[in-house]
């Protein structure tokens, strides 16, 4: 099976190499390489709770006027 991926390898050699003579000269200078212990992951959250405080007040917003309503209200603004 041929690689896709293959070219890419190749592209990306030189800066590999760069980084590997970069890497040989630190150590033969005298530089240590640790190997240190991987971070702690994120812990999942805990899972919401689905009851609601019965103090909390719900915003809702408020329901459009219906048709009759809208015509009540422009005979009351003519009849001003």
């Amino acid at each position: 099976m041929i690689s896709n991926h293959l070219s890419l390898v190749e592209h990306h050699r030189p800066q590999a190499d760069r980084i590997s003579e970069k890497i040989a000269q630190f150590l033969a200078a005298g530089g240590q390489i640790d190997e240190l212990p991987s971070p702690p992951r994120n812990p999942i959250p805990p899972a919401r709770s689905t009851r609601i405080d019965p103090e909390t007040v719900l915003k809702r917003k408020p329901r459009k006027l219906t048709l009759a309503e809208r015509r009540a209200l422009r005979k009351m603004a003519d009849s001003l």
